[in-house]
């Protein structure tokens, strides 16, 4: 009876310390860094493209799925801000989750979309570690010039909320880009 007791003890503690092991260590994986870290993913034509390579814009860093209606929604947006504000510093960055290279291959060139689309095994980790720890499409972040996270967003973006977020880090107000046609 004693051994019963014994071993069930053993257990018990070796059953904390794994817990305990895993909890720590998932505390650790919900640290929204405050800088976009260093990527690499691979782009539609199988390029890697890396984040510095965007050093010094502000960029709009979109994940979403061709099966996501809100993220159909809200790419039709996108496409006509990048071409307003590209001028200005603004660089959309979409990151395809998973979908099929070809499927999002032909979505993006059916929609037109104006801004690099990347993906790979990677993509799921990087929002992760960008604050989507629920997995929800689509998720948006922002990041300033000097590549500070300045807002994070799961769920669609309409027109309005994205230029409430980039237009000041862009260094246009609302009525400066209405009189200037932007």
């Amino acid at each position: 009876m004693k051994l019963v007791h014994f071993a069930l003890f053993v257990m018990l503690i070796i059953t904390i310390s794994i817990v305990k092991h895993f909890w720590h260590e998932s505390e650790e994986e919900f640290e929204v860094p405050t800088h976009l870290p260093n990527f690499s993913l691979e782009d539609l034509e199988g390029k890697t493209r890396i984040r510095s390579e965007w050093a010094g814009k502000v960029l709009v860093v979109n994940f979403w799925a061709t099966w996501c209606p809100p993220c159909l929604k809200e790419i039709p947006v996108f496409i006509k801000l990048q071409e307003q504000y590209a001028e200005r510093g603004l660089q959309f960055v979409g990151i395809a989750i998973n979908d099929r290279y070809q499927v999002v291959q032909r979505f993006a060139k059916e929609e037109g979309i104006n801004y690099p689309i990347l993906g790979g095994e990677n993509a799921i980790r990087l929002a992760e570690r960008l604050g989507n720890h629920q997995g929800g499409l689509p998720f948006t972040v922002i990041v300033d010039r000097q590549n500070r996270l300045v807002s994070q967003h799961i769920g669609e973006m309409n027109k309005q909320e994205v230029e409430e977020a980039v237009l000041p880090l862009l260094n246009v107000s609302k009525a400066k880009a209405l009189d200037s046609g932007l």
